[in-house]
């Protein structure tokens, strides 16, 4: 095995390069993934543009597609050269959050508490997946192996896309029978349209300004959509409700008109679930929020995680009761992974999601 591998290792804000790095070595807990496909995320252009702080000189990418390559000591249950996916989140198992059921929360215990997305480690805290290898932490709270059945691409959107918005319909609390709009139909806001599907909801709603992604959003489930450059989205989701609103808003895109978008469509005692990633200050407009007394709930959620959300995620895409294969519209080569950045970070030629492989 050679001793040095090609990642994109994040400069400054503004430049993610591929350079070179040492493979990492591999202690008692730890796997070592020889990754096959991994991708880009929205995320991953918020850390580009500077707007989420990350250490320089950090390997990006949290979306781990591969190959065991090597074994800590104490790792059980697995063995070198098994197909494995691991989440975006990679919880200890052992920390005060994890123990009580918020692994995503996952993080060191100390007397100032825990650290705030402590669960989120690859391309925010350790190094991150693209890169030709990745050493995934705590492997056996992490590691799921990935049927023989199952490509790649299938399984790519499991650690983060997938489970993140599936997590926003769960954590909506969506019940059989209940309508549901999905405000911004990118990657997440696709998933999360597919999860209320799966949830129950009778009445989907998915709104985006692109006709493209609209139409893509009925394969995943919606039942009516909504152009914003067509329609006025609140005023149209009140006509389709007959002036009720919605049981459920999910706002996938991470923005003030949106999130209050979202908060205007709510019937009383309905749930904003936000699965945005924010880089300014929220406002909670006083009439949307009925002053504080309309029963609202407002929930966030970060992806979960660990092996047992990902064998799940893996059952859903076996059963085929959801295809995600139309999300990815782009294909690179780790060696063009600057192009690709360049490519998603602007949202150019229709693109969802870029598969990267190594070769």
């Amino acid at each position: 095995m050679p001793a040095r591998m090609k990642a994109a290792i994040f400069v400054e804000p503004g430049r993610i390069v591929l350079d070179e790095k040492p493979i990492p070595d591999v202690g008692p807990t730890d796997a070592l993934i020889r990754i096959t496909t991994t991708t880009i995320c929205g995320t991953d252009v918020h850390i580009l543009k500077g707007e989420y702080p990350v250490d320089r000189g950090l390997t990006i990418g949290h979306e781990p597609v591969g190959v065991i390559e090597k074994l800590g000591s104490a790792v059980r249950g697995y063995h070198e050269g098994q197909r494995v996916i691991a989440g975006a989140i990679c919880p200890s198992g052992q920390s005060n959050a994890d123990l009580d059921g918020y692994h995503s929360q996952c993080g060191p215990d100390c007397k100032h508490g825990f650290k705030p997305l402590g669960g989120w480690r690859f391309g925010n805290t350790i190094d991150g997946t693209q890169a030709e290898y990745v050493l995934v932490p705590d492997a056996q709270a992490n590691l799921a192996p990935v049927p023989d059945f199952l490509t790649d691409e299938q399984v790519l959107m499991c650690p983060d896309i997938m489970s993140t918005g599936f997590g926003g319909a769960e954590s909506g609390n969506i019940r059989i029978g209940d309508t549901v709009v999905v405000f911004a139909q990118g990657p997440i806001g696709l998933c999360a349209t597919a999860g209320a599907k799966l949830k129950g909801a009778t009445s989907i709603i998915a709104v985006d300004g692109l006709d493209a992604r609209l139409e893509v959003s009925r394969q995943m489930g919606a039942d009516h959509v909504i152009n914003i450059n067509k329609l006025d989205p609140v005023d149209e989701i009140m006509r389709l409700t007959d002036g009720r609103g919605v049981d459920v808003a999910i706002e996938a895109l991470g923005r003030q008109a949106t999130f209050e978008a979202a908060l205007r469509v709510l019937r009383p005692g309905g749930t904003l679930s936000s699965l945005g990633v924010y880089s300014d200050d929220l406002r909670l407009p006083l009439g949307p929020f009925l002053a504080g007394l309309g029963d609202h709930k407002i929930i966030t959620t970060l992806c979960p995680g660990g092996k047992e959300r990902m064998r799940r995620l893996m059952n859903v895409i076996a059963s085929g009761r959801v295809d995600l294969k139309p999300l990815v519209t782009h294909r690179y080569k780790l060696d063009d992974i600057e192009a690709a950045y360049e490519l998603f970070a602007h949202q150019r030629d229709g693109v969802l999601k870029v598969a990267i492989t190594p070769f």
